[in-house]
């Protein structure tokens, strides 16, 4: 898919993806070989059907879909879930929440889970900032936002004092959206902090300070902020665990994840402790979930019996076109709103908002 392909899907999750009726155009035949069943779309135009094609009159495709395949059920499944979203008003919330998506593990989808789900609410017509202070900038390329080493940034705003709102930038794709970008200067920027004067407070105060001057310049009130943080728990990082009042924990299906999880809780309740009473795991997302494997369903049923109330109902499956987004510098919701990644992280802003 080329850039201009990728830039005709941008539709606003909340209002377009929502109806079965509304994308599932082919009608579904199954044609059998062996004892192996395939789902394939062929257009109501064509003059010839075997005879186990379900020809459909009128748009009401789903009520044709035989379930015996697997793939008919699954697409049949995930309609259901996008019309329970269709037109759905997300509740602003009473004064701005802010995230700490954090983990220690890497390559658990922090990076994509923030800017999907900082997406899925702006686009329901919420006030979103996303904050990115990991060296790598990855959300600020997710978000399209330039991140060169000429840009002011996050570690400007840290190391400098530079205001917060000379630093956001808007996203291109998605009103309501904007982002304090990452430069690779921030790679330095953990030495750096070290000899400063509240040195774990320095994103608390800018970020309050960045609220004050909207409000001044009568600006909306921000419903969220979200950070994006390094796999790490360096100066920057317990940052943003003294910014916020909500930590954001995302989990691979995987053993190694379970490790992590508990290594990281400790050093939650150290920042408790001695730097941030107000904060509280509020949510735990299970991502990169392949239903395939027994091992998946046994570390989500493990993370959900020792976390009942945390984990959110939405699940984030291993999905190419989560990954394929950012090389165009979009997040799902923008590059495949179609997608099951796209309606998965719907699901879970949903859950968020509605808390």
């Amino acid at each position: 898919m080329t850039s201009s392909e990728a830039s005709t899907q941008r539709i606003p999750p909340f209002v377009s993806l929502g109806s079965a009726r509304a994308f599932v155009a082919p009608v579904i035949a199954h044609e059998y070989s062996g004892n192996h069943t395939a789902a394939v779309a062929k257009t109501t135009g064509m003059a010839s059907v075997s005879r186990e094609t379900s020809v459909v009159s009128s748009g009401n495709v789903l009520d044709s879909i035989d379930d015996s395949s697997p793939i008919a059920r699954e697409l049949a499944h995930e309609n259901k879930r996008r019309e329970r979203l269709l037109g759905r008003e997300l509740p602003k919330p009473e004064k701005t929440r802010i995230f700490t998506v954090s983990n220690q593990k890497g390559g658990v989808g922090k990076t994509t889970t923030t800017v999907n789900i900082a997406a899925a609410l702006a686009a329901a017509g919420l006030n979103v900032l996303v904050i990115d202070i990991d060296p790598q900038g990855n959300a600020s390329t997710a978000l399209g936002i330039e991140h060169h080493a000429d840009v002011d940034s996050i570690y400007d705003v840290l190391i400098n004092d530079i205001p917060l709102q000379d630093v956001v930038a808007p996203c291109p794709d998605i009103d309501n959206l904007i982002c304090a970008p990452a430069t690779i200067h921030l790679a330095g920027a953990e030495i750096e902090l070290v000899s400063l004067v509240a040195r774990e407070q320095r994103l608390r105060r800018a970020i309050d300070v960045y609220a004050k001057e909207r409000a001044k310049n009568g600006e909306e009130r921000l419903d969220y902020i979200f950070i994006d943080c390094p796999p790490s728990l360096g100066l920057l990082t317990v940052n943003a665990f003294c910014a916020a009042n909500e930590v954001l924990i995302p989990i691979q299906c995987e053993y190694y994840a379970l490790e992590g999880l508990s290594q990281l809780l400790k050093n939650i309740e150290m920042i408790q402790k001695h730097l941030n009473a107000d904060l509280v795991v509020s949510t735990i997302l299970l991502t990169m979930y392949d239903g395939r494997t027994n091992l998946a369903a046994q570390v989500a049923a493990e993370v959900r019996e020792h976390f009942p109330e945390q984990v959110l109902g939405a699940v984030v499956p291993r999905s190419v076109r989560i990954s394929e987004a950012p090389s165009y510098q979009q997040t799902v919701m923008t590059y495949d709103p179609s997608s099951s990644g796209a309606l998965s992280y719907l699901e879970a802003a949903a859950e968020i908002a509605e808390r």
